[in-house]
């Protein structure tokens, strides 16, 4: 989308987010492709960044408008530029140190959001955060059978993987309880200060559904694998919310196995559906969720 007098944002694949200056000001806006998501996506959003203000690092919102799918008319959000550097960005470059220190803090901001609680799981319907359906029907193993099919999905593999999928879902069954889950927290979606390695901000909450507590977690510990920074997050996680860090990781693992399921379906349309494949090719062939790819690097590529 070319808009005139906004700078596209760096980072994700939409293609929305732009930065705007103006008298010195600036200022972060998103705009919503008519029919992309519902028309109370730009409202909804808004209602999630209200609702952790003060509790993780968001931006204030200034400016909300709602979508017309109908008549072709796209929906705005504004809100405050926050400063730092996108943390996938940091990470790279941290020394052993480094990445103790902000693996420590973005397992607190996991913890914290995993302490936010619902009543029930699915997907925010309006500005209220109306809890409605998913509209995935089934469990994990059918939604493993439902997703993927093709060459790279041969019976074999859909078989070990649908035994997988049956073990991660009796383990995310034993906690019943459901919570606010940001459900793309990566450093990607982090702003960072390089100085502090403090976060200055949580992004891109389009994603954002009530859900299982440790969601968030499995999404933070996908790719980014290096044990410094694993057992810091993980140790920050259990000072929050209890437990130890291989409970912790296991339930972890557990319920990213939807998102990886998910990505891997769509493999070849972005990177990161491409690395999810990779991942759960591996997971599939080794019966093991805690796998990785032969040669990937801690940073979830090939090295």
């Amino acid at each position: 989308m070319d808009v005139p007098g906004l700078t596209p944002l760096a980072g994700g694949w939409s293609g929305e987010t732009f930065l705007a200056e103006a008298g010195g000001e600036r200022t972060v806006v998103r705009i919503y492709t008519p029919g992309r998501r519902d028309d109370a996506a730009p409202e909804i959003d808004a209602s999630v960044l209200r609702l952790v203000r003060g509790l993780v690092p968001v931006p204030d919102v200034l400016e909300v408008r709602r979508g017309s799918a109908a008549a072709d008319q796209p929906g705005l959000l504004v809100t405050a530029h926050l400063a730092g550097d996108r943390g996938d960005l940091v990470l790279p470059d941290l020394d052993r140190a480094g990445l103790a220190s902000l693996g420590a803090r973005l397992g607190t901001i996991a913890a914290d959001l995993s302490g936010m609680p619902t009543l029930r799981a699915g997907r925010f319907l309006d500005a209220s955060l109306t809890v409605g359906d998913f509209g995935v029907t089934g469990d994990l193993p059918g939604f493993v059978a439902e997703s993927l099919s093709g060459p790279a999905w041969p019976a074999d593999r859909l078989i070990s993987l649908t035994r997988l999928a049956e073990r991660a879902q009796d383990l995310s069954d034993t906690v019943g309880r459901t919570c606010l889950v940001h459900s793309d927290l990566n450093p990607k979606n982090l702003l960072v200060d390089r100085a502090t390695l403090t976060v200055t901000g949580v992004l891109d909450w389009e994603f954002a559904h009530a859900g299982h507590p440790f969601t968030d977690l499995g999404n933070l510990l996908r790719f980014d694998r290096h044990p410094v920074y694993v057992e810091a997050v993980l140790r920050a996680w259990c000072e929050r919310r209890g437990g130890s860090p291989e409970e912790a990781l296991d339930l972890a693992r557990a319920a990213d196995l939807w998102a990886l399921v998910d990505l891997a379906s769509r493999a070849g349309d972005n990177p990161v559906a491409d690395r999810a494949a990779g991942l759960l090719t591996a997971i599939a062939e080794s019966g093991d969720l805690h796998a990785v790819p032969a040669g990937w690097t801690h940073r979830g590529a090939p090295a």
